[in-house]
């Protein structure tokens, strides 16, 4: 394997360095982290759930201000850096297409969605150059969502990210098979996206980098994946640590004190979703 990074190429962006720092919300990916993370080459991102948390008296986010929330989040992490930076988006928000149309129309580079199939994310971002990245766990999820964008709104996937089981937040994995360990591995899972991706880049001439995420923690993952065929990788508890992210010192001594095992069951209580 050459030693010199091909950057990721999310339709006429370019990646430098092929790492996308992957959404984590409340608060916890904002402008900071995002510019940063772009200055350095990579795509950051800014999770769009909770920025407007708790700013009246219930402690709700209503959603009008979680859309101007986005919006100023956004405009800050333009300010600050040239760099790629982009959105995650939940489609099991009920404000998903409020807070969609308000990233498309502010410009943000890219729309990563999960949490749900994103099968109307084409019609919300309909007129913008906003890049859009459905998030899967499984090729069943990535061939519906590719065939009904296609059918619906003749357009492909910019990328797709792939979740394994080792992923925080809501992915795409029943409780049941996680707690059993009867889960497939990110490597396996990643193959069989990557050679349905392959499949449609061929019928239509298209490219559509797959992007392993969950688990990915350092450069020898990293290596390993871009040998498979990888565009790239999206990385996100790596980041919270970091000075530019957001929360709290305590939070983040919390993660770094954090043993293997806790990590992972931490992970594995997350996975609220179905599968597909």
């Amino acid at each position: 394997m050459s030693k010199v990074l091909k950057p990721l190429l999310i339709g006429d962006l370019e990646v430098k360095v092929p790492i996308i720092q992957g959404g984590m919300g409340v608060r916890v990916s904002t402008a900071p982290l995002a510019s940063a993370v772009a200055d350095c080459g990579g795509a950051g991102t800014i999770a769009s759930v909770g920025l407007a948390y708790g700013i009246d008296e219930t402690g709700r986010e209503t959603g009008e201000a979680s859309n101007e929330a986005l919006r100023n989040e956004i405009r800050l992490a333009k300010r600050s850096t040239k760099g790629v930076v982009g959105v995650n988006i939940m489609v099991a928000l009920s404000n998903f297409e409020d807070l969609v149309r308000a990233a498309a129309s502010e410009n943000a580079d890219f729309i990563v969605s999960g949490a749900g199939l994103p099968l109307k994310l084409p019609e919300y971002t309909e007129g913008s150059s906003t890049k859009l990245i459905p998030i899967v766990s499984s090729s069943r999820a990535a061939d519906l969502i590719i065939k009904t964008w296609k059918k619906r709104y003749n357009r492909l996937p910019d990328a797709v990210v792939v979740e394994g089981p080792m992923a925080g937040g809501h992915i795409g994995f029943k409780l049941s098979d996680l707690r059993k360990h009867l889960e497939q591995k990110l490597e396996d899972v990643f193959l069989e996206v990557l050679s349905t991706a392959r499949g449609y880049e061929k019928e239509y001439g298209a490219r559509i980098p797959v992007i392993p995420a969950g688990g990915i923690f350092d450069g020898r993952d990293i290596a390993k994946f871009l040998e498979m065929g990888a565009g790239g990788v999206q990385m996100a508890t790596r980041f919270v640590a970091t000075i530019e992210c957001s929360v709290s010192q305590k939070f983040k001594e919390m993660y770094i004190a954090a043993g293997e095992m806790i990590v992972s069951s931490s992970i594995a209580r997350s996975a609220c979703l179905p599968a597909l």
